[in-house]
């Protein structure tokens, strides 16, 4: 239900209070109302647009169903478990029957998800109001009062919702330098990792003793012999 308000340049004529209730199997063209025409306490019938009872039927009748099939394999299941084993066709029967309820729950999910869109566009009382003769005068005042609850509705399609989690998302090329990819290589600087000097103390002289640095030139074999 949604509740709209016509204010009238007389205010004698106005409707502040303009209730419109819908609800399963949503045959809106079948919804009416009456609203003031602002012309000496005249009212005018007007229905609402669209027919939507072939997709939300759709839709009940496979959840119906499905869930009448799912108790009886239920029960199949905890009594006569044993015959189940032993027949093989019985797991092939339950096999496909199960494959068809899930492409015939998932078409009819699609479908009602797309008829409830639909429904809300309908219903939006803003849209309504383009359909009343008097708010198309701007010496009158036609305005919503409060949108229709549909939050139920949008409970019978949430399992249809997908999220695709944070943790599964790329990292933005910017994010990197913060999470260290574009960070410097701590062993390719000269402040990090082991990089040998050799003009420092180091190496053997000739008599087995510690010689001072690898810069002094190598004793010749003619100097030694």
């Amino acid at each position: 239900m949604f509740k709209m308000s016509v204010e009238c340049k007389n205010r004698s004529d106005s409707d502040l209070g303009i209730e419109v209730e819908f609800e399963y199997p949503f045959r809106l063209h079948q919804v009416y109302f009456d609203a003031p025409t602002c012309k000496e306490g005249n009212r005018e019938r007007v229905f609402l647009v669209g027919d939507y009872s072939s997709s939300a039927e759709f839709f009940v009748t496979i959840a119906v169903f499905s869930f009448l099939y799912s108790m009886a394999a239920l029960a199949a299941y905890c009594f006569v478990l044993e015959k189940y084993r032993e027949n093989n066709k019985g797991a092939q029967i339950d096999f496909v029957v199960t494959a068809v309820f899930a492409f015939m729950w998932l078409v009819s999910s699609c479908a009602w998800a797309k008829a409830l869109s639909d429904v809300k566009t309908a219903t939006d009382p803003e849209r309504v109001i383009t359909l009343i003769e008097a708010c198309e005068e701007q010496e009158n005042l036609c305005k919503e009062v409060h949108d229709p609850k549909v939050s139920g509705l949008n409970t019978s399609v949430v399992g249809f919702w997908f999220h695709q989690p944070d943790s599964m998302k790329q990292p933005a090329p910017d994010s990197f330098g913060q999470e260290g990819y574009g960070q410097q290589d701590p062993y390719a600087g000269t402040q990090g990792g082991y990089q040998p000097e050799y003009g420092q103390q180091g190496g053997y002289n000739e008599d087995g003793g510690y010689n001072q640095g690898y810069d002094q030139q190598p004793t010749s074999y003619s100097n030694q012999m």
